[in-house]
């Protein structure tokens, strides 16, 4: 795969000025007035919109989505085909979290039968992690891609001076990433001793 490295560069810097600017919307941001479909899909399309501009044209979550969330009961049911503040809060978590994590596991973390604020107090803390953990991925971008961004003082060995090889880590990074994410929630709240056993070698 062969692109021009300037324009990668172009990319880059300008994504990652978009990244450190954006946040998820606050809690009390959240409208709360009881919104129909139509409306959740466009203010999720709002919320959401981090992605580079040349994804924004995929449709990331659809209304069959969401009631097949609803009818698992990995969210909580709408009130009257109505949904409020809460709802739009799992559906900004499970939308920003189902990349890297798959649904099922991914309702370990926001269950879906909480009183409200719990969901608070969890969504309050996830955006907030949010933020953090998106400024920690541009600076290591800047490190993986140092080469193409013209900062030799931070390369490492992980650094890459090609597209190729910039989109080959980034999605073995995003596939380790997840597993590990799993394995801990898998793991969280056991003692030692119900852990299951693992060979040696294991992570």
């Amino acid at each position: 795969m062969e692109v021009d490295a300037a324009y990668i560069e172009k990319k880059l810097r300008r994504w990652e000025k978009y990244i450190n600017e954006y946040r998820l919307p606050e809690w009390e941001q959240i409208p709360d007035l009881g919104l129909y479909m139509e409306q959740v899909l466009a203010l999720l399309t709002e919320y959401l919109d981090y992605l580079p501009p040349e994804l924004k044209e995929e449709q990331f979550i659809t209304a069959a989505t969401i009631n097949n969330y609803v009818r698992n009961r990995y969210m909580p049911k709408p009130y009257k085909k109505k949904y409020y503040r809460i709802h739009i809060a799992y559906l900004v978590m499970i939308c920003t979290l189902k990349q890297s994590l798959t649904i099922s596991v991914l309702t370990r973390m926001i269950p879906n039968d909480i009183p409200e604020e719990q969901v608070k107090a969890i969504y309050t803390a996830y955006r907030e992690r949010h933020r953090i953990a998106a400024e920690f991925f541009v600076s290591t971008v800047r490190v993986v891609a140092a080469p193409i961004l013209g900062h030799e003082e931070r390369r490492m060995n992980a650094s890459v001076e090609s597209a190729s090889d910039l989109i080959s880590t980034y999605a073995i990074l995003s596939g380790l990433s997840g597993l590990l994410a799993e394995k801990l929630l898998l793991l969280d709240g056991k003692p030692a001793g119900e852990q299951p056993a693992e060979a040696e070698t294991s992570v």
